[in-house]
């Protein structure tokens, strides 16, 4: 008989006799049901039936004769709770991963929860030392939070608010799939600094860094990285993108609506909440669109959908009933989703606005003047007297305060000191700015003559000049779950530079008209 079979007729008797199962038996019990998480759980009527979850202890009250403990897997901010003896919680402590199969009975009547989970066998997955785990049963400031990166997810508030996140985004693909935009992916690596906007993250290696900030293309510094001597990992400078407009722009030439979900960076060195160095934007690009209003009434509708759809969900209702941290300010979140879904969102011009702020009587830090920016406490009263609680759009500002190239207005008012343009931003209760969006300037003279105004260096653009022109616009919104919980990501309202950006060996510009690939010979594409 060949050495092989001898070996494998050897395995199969140590098999029969036990020896080859008890090296891996477990002492854990082998469950007729299938885990479920536990926000399914608790949504699981009491049956007596045997159930069986993991998770990890968020606490655990030890008792003479029984023992409970809460159970958190990250699905539901409520915890499930379990019912042990002394001696199967007896090595238990918070933070320990478990996995508990027992009876799902229903609670006395005095009990928190409805049901119940009966403990019958407990496998300790992960011990935890109650002595060192950091995230005990009170009350840790979000300061102390970061120092946890690994952890602090775990906390129930945090892990909603993650699936807060993958909720809204999966209704707005939704939404953008049933309006037929096709959804994109632009490159995260840019030679773009597309709005201009102050300073942008240079890509090097770790051994290469100039000894001084570089200026970008648009004039804005350059964050250097630690390092010297080594020679750029690219040939020409590159960036962590500021913006995927220039690339939507092309794209949607292609195939018409497109959007994008995708991080961005700014490397502007503020600690406030609304100046973050690392955030998601939504973009989405649009052709042959003439009409302001129906740019708005995308806004509209998308915000609506999202709101509707989160308001409608579990997750929406644990949010509703989620307590604030301590020191954290009140907000009318069930008011303010009311507003968004049922009120009307007032359209008023920004000369409305400015003559609505002056003749309020009110006192402001910044003194309301047509031609300058509207401030966050300007946008708090416009969206509370003119929107009611709810969402209001402001429509039309001077242009000399917007980038060069939005649409002028057709009607832009009297004098050629009230000039205007076709763009809006959508203010918010509370929040102030959460969305923004323009006509773009299609004709190719009035483009190249806002160029010349703002100073642009027109150099290697000629490929652009045979261009089909073809209206488009843009829309520039946060991220839902920004958008929706209180805080804002702003958008900066710098121009963007003029010049061409190379990326994945395509060049785009700044412009709204069709985008064309400029001949390989002039414009080398293997340097990315």
């Amino acid at each position: 008989m060949p050495v092989a079979q001898r070996g494998l007729q050897r395995c199969l008797r140590l098999g029969a006799h036990g020896r080859v199962q008890q090296r891996f038996h477990s002492s854990a019990p082998s469950p007729t049901a299938s885990p479920l998480s536990v926000a399914k759980l608790l949504a699981t009527p009491a049956d007596d039936g045997e159930r069986q979850v993991y998770g990890f202890v968020r606490s655990i009250r030890k008792q003479k004769t029984r023992a409970f403990a809460a159970i958190g897997d990250g699905s539901s901010l409520e915890p499930l709770q379990a019912l042990l003896t002394p001696a199967q919680a007896e090595s238990l402590t918070t933070g320990a991963a478990v996995h508990l199969t027992g009876q799902w009975i229903a609670s006395p009547a005095k009990a928190t929860q409805a049901s119940e989970l009966h403990v019958n066998a407990v496998d300790l997955l992960g011990a935890s030392d109650a002595a060192t785990y950091p995230l005990q049963k009170k009350f840790q400031t979000a300061e102390y939070l970061r120092t946890l990166p690994h952890l602090r997810a775990r906390l129930p508030s945090n892990a909603l608010l993650l699936r807060l996140r993958s909720h809204a985004i999966a209704h707005l693909t939704t939404f953008f799939a049933s309006r037929e935009f096709t959804q994109t992916h632009p490159p995260i690596l840019t030679s773009s600094d597309c709005e201009g906007a102050g300073e942008v993250f240079g890509i090097s290696t770790a051994a290469e860094s100039p000894s001084d900030a570089s200026a970008s293309p648009a004039g804005g510094k350059v964050a250097a990285a630690a390092g010297s001597g080594a020679v750029p990992f690219f040939r020409t400078p590159k960036y962590l993108t500021v913006s995927s407009q220039l690339h939507l722009e092309a794209l949607a030439q292609a195939v018409g609506g497109v959007w994008t979900l995708s991080p961005t960076f700014r490397a502007e060195r503020s600690d406030t909440a609304r100046h973050l160095s690392e955030f998601y934007m939504l973009e989405a690009e649009a052709t042959f669109v003439s009409s302001l209003d129906a740019v708005m009434d995308l806004a509209e509708d998308m915000i609506r959908s999202v709101t509707r759809g989160l308001n409608d969900s579990t997750i929406g209702t644990e949010v509703l009933r989620g307590k604030r941290r301590e020191g954290e300010e009140e907000i009318d979140l069930e008011g303010r989703w009311r507003g968004i879904l049922e009120g009307p969102w007032p359209r008023i011009t920004y000369t409305q606005a400015i003559d609505a702020l002056v003749a309020s009587g009110e006192v402001f830090e910044h003194v309301p003047v047509w031609g300058a920016g509207l401030q966050a406490e300007h946008e708090r009263f416009l969206a509370r007297e003119v929107g009611k609680g709810g969402p209001v759009f402001v429509t039309k500002y001077p242009t000399e305060i917007k980038p060069f190239y939005m649409l002028p207005s057709s009607a832009s008012g009297a004098g050629e000191d009230r000039q205007t343009v076709d763009c809006f931003d959508l203010l918010l209760p509370d929040v102030c700015e959460v969305a923004g969006g323009s006509l773009r300037e299609h004709r190719l003279e009035p483009l190249q003559a806002a160029m010349r105004k703002h100073g642009m260096d027109e150099a290697g653009m000629e490929w652009d000049h045979d261009s089909t022109p073809s209206p488009s616009l843009c829309i520039n919104t946060l991220t839902a779950d920004t958008a929706f919980s209180g805080s804002t990501q702003r958008l900066s309202r710098k121009e963007r530079n003029g010049l061409i950006s190379l990326t994945h060996g395509v060049y785009f510009i700044s412009s709204a008209h069709a985008i064309q690939t400029p001949p390989s010979a002039d414009y080398p594409t293997e340097d990315v």
